[in-house]
């Protein structure tokens, strides 16, 4: 299996067999780093570090320069520059992330409209109906590599198989900027000799019980008896991952997939006990939000707060609002009255606003009375602003001022096209 630093890494050869490998997974190649260095040639080929510049900042990506060092994402700053000293931070641009994303998820619909979106940088292409318009899939990832670069200049790697988990475990393999096909009738020969902590839904724990029974391949799991599984994964557990270790997957690719929720964290340089300090940033975060919401077109009937104290104690509170909502007021009054029935009896180090049990806006039917009305109107207004002048053109009042002891990185950035 491909490593996160480009080692181990596999590709086709010209000319591979794509027997019934309709399926692609597109992956872009460490994608925010990739973007730093194309805005800035000058860091291209040595460590880089996405991420918070200082205090208890974390990596949301670095390029495969500082990968080789044991750089990871939403790995502390700090202990990612003690393993890279050499390597350079930069803070993150989501802005360009997003307009970037959106060129590419053009790219991919441009071939075929069946793209499902995971994240900012990867989705799933179902090729298999557009043969006769491109050609067979081989040709169609190589075509869709090569758009990618011209178009942005950035690489991506591809994986093309019969079903969905097989093709991300492909993409991974050929990271960086390559292409691993796998033929239908080579599925199995392909999986067998794979460490079982490829497969799909098989985490640290489990992939240590299955190794302590001697379990440590694909081929492991398919020369293991139903029962000995069933003991490790539970029946369910057992039938699921039998199938995958054989390529079963019926899963297929679903462009309305809707996501299920929408949420931003921020992570203090240090630890704050002012309770307005911590109420501003929970508005603030909740703003962010109803933001992505009202873009994506949902609503919310849940709101969420995660509070991280300085001992690193997290708790989680949630509140069912009495109607779906995407206005950063409501979400915001929701945060604060989690916020304020909470005991506080240390500083805090991370707050985090996420909305839940998302509907399209509007699928409900109008209220007889809408008591956020004329929050909505301003709401709109702020929308409006920040797509004519840039995001933070206008804000509160309440965020003016010096500038806060926080230095988080979203651990969700919005997305381009939602559609997840």
């Amino acid at each position: 299996m491909g490593r996160g630093d480009g080692s181990g890494r596999r590709v086709s050869p010209e000319g591979a067999d794509d027997t019934g490998a309709g399926i692609l997974h597109v992956d872009m190649d460490a994608f925010y780093a990739s973007v730093e260095v194309l805005d800035d040639p000058s860091l291209r080929g040595k460590p880089l570090i996405v991420g918070g510049m200082e205090g208890r900042g974390v990596v949301s990506s670095a390029s495969y320069e500082a990968r080789r060092y044991g750089v990871r994402s939403a790995m502390p700053v700090g202990q990612a520059l003690r393993l890279c000293p050499t390597a350079t931070v930069v803070p993150p641009h989501f802005e360009r992330y997003l307009d970037l994303s959106g060129q590419v998820m053009d790219i991919f619909h441009e071939i075929t409209p069946l793209v499902e979106p995971l994240s900012i940088d990867e989705a799933f292409l179902d090729v298999r109906g557009a043969r006769r318009l491109w050609g067979p899939p081989a040709r169609i990832a190589g075509m869709l590599r090569t758009r990618v670069h011209e178009r942005t200049g950035l690489t991506c790697s591809v994986g093309a198989a019969a079903t969905k988990h097989v093709a991300k475990i492909a993409s991974t393999m050929s990271k960086p900027d390559g292409l691993l096909i796998v033929a239908e009738p080579d599925t199995e020969a392909f999986l067998a000799p794979l460490s079982v902590r490829t497969i799909w839904g098989i985490g640290p724990k489990t992939a240590e019980a299955l190794e302590a029974r001697a379990i440590r391949t694909v081929q492991d799991i398919l020369d293991t008896p139903p029962p000995v599984l069933v003991r490790v994964l539970g029946p369910v557990g057992a039938d699921r991952i039998a199938r995958l270790a054989r390529g079963e997957d019926a899963r297929e690719v679903e462009p309305e997939r809707i996501e299920k929720s929408v949420g931003h964290e921020e992570t203090f340089r240090t630890d704050i006990a002012d309770s307005r300090v911590l109420r501003a940033e929970l508005r603030r975060l909740a703003d962010r939000v109803g933001a992505r919401l009202r873009q994506a077109g949902w609503e919310a009937g849940t709101v969420s707060i995660k509070i991280r104290y300085a001992d690193f104690t997290t708790l989680t509170r949630a509140q069912t609002l009495p109607e779906p909502t995407a206005v950063g007021q409501r979400i915001g009054e929701a945060a604060l009255e989690l916020f304020d029935a909470l005991d506080r009896p240390l500083p805090v180090r991370l707050v985090g606003v996420r909305t839940e049990k998302l509907r399209a806006a509007g699928s409900g039917g109008l209220a007889l009375w809408d008591d956020d009305e004329e929050w909505r109107q301003v709401e709109g207004a702020l929308d409006d602003a920040a797509s004519r002048f840039g995001a933070g053109a206008v804000t509160r009042a309440a965020f003016l001022g010096p500038s806060r002891d926080v230095g988080g990185v979203t651990h969700h950035p919005p997305r381009r096209r939602e559609s997840r």
